[in-house]
């Protein structure tokens, strides 16, 4: 099954509107995410290199390539102060 993810540009993040549930219900795969995060934390901070990441607002699934500028228990913080909810994340690449 290949799902389409529409791209986005960082700045529009602000815009959406994101439910509470989790996108992931797999505990292996929440697991993987928070892998992900913490690497794509890393890349950007010691690297200032770009990912995709991969996840869905209240209307459709979206990738953005984006520097990850940290991370809380709850979002990830991206240049400009934008948010994403980690529990709306499937993948960062």
């Amino acid at each position: 099954m290949v799902t389409q993810f529409e791209s986005i540009e960082k700045e529009k993040i602000a815009q959406l509107s994101f439910p509470k549930t989790d996108v992931l219900e797999n505990v292996a795969e929440i697991a993987q995410r928070f892998s992900d995060l913490n690497r794509a934390l890393s890349l950007g901070n010691l690297e200032h290199s770009k990912i995709k990441i991969y996840f869905e607002d209240d209307k459709s699934r979206k990738v953005v390539e984006t520097t990850v500028w940290g991370l809380t228990d709850q979002r990830v913080i991206l240049k400009q102060g934008n948010v994403i909810p980690i529990n709306r994340i499937y993948k960062a690449a």
